[in-house]
């Protein structure tokens, strides 16, 4: 008879055990899934600050060379593959570039974001300079 109560307790420690896990799996699912959403949403807003940022300094270099806004525009476009260039918002730091001075283009760019953990859009600026050469 012993042999019967043992098998039975350990049948039911077991099954006791599996809904333990569960709990513990419930709970600690959304912190981890929490914590991968946000390395993504890092890692995606990083990618668009190296992007705006290499944009801008195109844009710099060729207001620098040509000092034509437009093709500044074109040039940050070109810059940045995969990003909508309409969307820029440009800076140019002065208007016209001098010879012996610095040109400095601030570009910024409203992005969503792919979670919506930190809200729908993030906005990224990056800024390029170069001396200007007349």
């Amino acid at each position: 008879m012993k042999g019967r109560s043992s098998r039975s307790n350990k049948g039911e420690r077991h099954r006791k055990e599996r809904g333990a896990v569960a709990v513990e799996f419930a709970l600690v699912a959304p912190i981890l899934l929490a914590l991968v959403a946000g390395i993504v949403e890092f890692s995606h807003a990083y990618n668009l600050q190296i992007s705006i940022t290499q944009a801008a300094r195109e844009a710099a270099r060729e207001m620098a060379i040509e000092d034509d806004q437009s093709a500044a525009a074109v040039a940050a476009t070109a810059g940045a593959p995969g990003l909508n260039g309409a969307d820029f918002g440009y800076a140019f730091s002065p208007a016209s570039c001098t010879a012996g001075e610095n040109m400095t283009v601030t570009i910024t760019y409203p992005a969503p974001t792919l979670t919506g953990i930190f809200g729908s859009t993030v906005t990224v600026a990056g800024i390029g300079a170069m001396r200007c050469e007349g």
